[in-house]
C-alpha cells in the first residue's frame, strides 16, 4: 500500500496547535482531532515546544516550487483514492460473495 504524503504545516500553526494544549488545556487527542493532525505529530510539537525547539522544527524543509507543490497534492490525492478504490473492491467482493446461491 501507498504511503500518503507527509503534511507541510506552518510556523504558526504548530504553535497554535501547541498553545491548544499547553495553555487552553485541552488533551493531545482532543486537539488533535479539533484541528485534524495526527495526535502523534501534535505530541512531537509539544515536546519540542517543552525543550524550546518548536521554532526550529521543519527548518531544513526547502520552499517548494509550484510545480513540486501540485505533485505533492497529487500523490496525496492519488494516495487517498488508492485506498477508497482498495476498500471498494473488497466491499464489492464480500456482497458478491453473499448473493452467490447457496452462501447462506
Amino acid at each position: 500500500m501507498q504511503q500518503i504524503p507527509r503534511g507541510v504545516y506552518t510556523k504558526e500553526f504548530r504553535e497554535q496547535a501547541v498553545r491548544l494544549v499547553l495553555e487552553e488545556g485541552l488533551s493531545i487527542p482532543q486537539a488533535g482531532q479539533r484541528l485534524s493532525i495526527s495526535p502523534k505529530t501534535l505530541a512531537n510539537w509539544v515536546g519540542a515546544a517543552r525543550r524550546g525547539e518548536l521554532a526550529t522544527l521543519g527548518g531544513q524543509r526547502t520552499l517548494l516550487t509550484e510545480s513540486e507543490r501540485e505533485l505533492v497534492r497529487l500523490r496525496r490525492e492519488l494516495a487517498e483514492v488508492t485506498m477508497e478504490r482498495d476498500i471498494l473492491k473488497k466491499a464489492a467482493a464480500y456482497f458478491a460473495k453473499a448473493s452467490l446461491p447457496g452462501t447462506r
